[in-house]
This record gives structure tokens, C-alpha cells and sequence, in this order.
């Protein structure tokens, strides 16, 4: 018993990285391979210090996104809407809105099916 709930543990410990797009790899691997200088890594992107960081700050808000998603059990909808605030696709403005829409359509829906 003890080892499919170890099982299960090790899967959600890896989820996060599922979660990344190839382009978060990519940017992760080269992170890595440049033993996590991000003055050599924005000389291998070629581009600023501050563009790296502002890149790294996104993916780690990815994760940490991913992370607390995973505790609370939100839905597809709203993971996806997380992670374009985490991307800057989508302004705070825009996603509260979008989570609010949702929220309210959900609301109406469940009240519907109890009716």
C-alpha cells in the first residue's frame, strides 16, 4: 500500500515539469548547462541580464503556479488562465475578470442541475 501512494507522490513531484512547454525546456536546459549563471545564459540567448531574469522569475512562477494548482485541485480552465499571467500573455485586470466569468458560469450551471 505504501508503495502506490509513494507511486502517486513521485508523479506529482515530476507534474510540473510536464506542465513546460518546449521553450521553458530548452530555456531550463541551457540554465543548467551554464551551472545557473544567468550572465553567461543571457550572453548565450543574446540578450540582457534583465531579460533573462525577467524569463527565469516567469518560469519559476510557473512552477510555483503549477505547485499550488496541484494542492487545490483547480481545473484545466483555470490552470490555463494562470499560466498565461504567469507568461504576461494576459494582464492581472484581464485574468481576474476571466476567473470571475468562469466562476459565475460554474455557479449557474451547478445551480441549474440542482433545479
Amino acid at each position: 500500500m505504501e508503495t502506490c501512494s509513494t507511486d502517486r507522490q513521485d508523479k506529482e513531484n515530476r507534474l510540473w515539469v510536464k506542465r513546460l512547454d518546449d521553450e521553458d525546456v530548452a530555456f531550463l536546459k541551457r540554465f543548467l548547462l551554464v551551472s545557473g549563471s544567468l550572465k553567461d545564459l543571457a550572453k548565450a540567448y543574446e540578450v540582457s541580464y534583465p531579460t533573462v531574469r525577467l524569463r527565469l522569475d516567469r518560469l519559476i512562477q510557473k512552477v510555483e503556479i503549477g505547485d499550488e494548482l496541484n494542492a487545490r485541485d483547480a481545473g484545466p480552465f483555470e490552470r490555463s488562465v494562470r499560466y498565461l499571467l504567469a507568461e504576461g500573455i494576459i494582464d492581472s485586470s484581464i485574468f481576474k475578470a476571466l476567473i470571475e466569468a468562469h466562476q459565475c458560469e460554474l455557479n449557474q450551471t451547478h445551480s441549474s442541475q440542482n433545479q
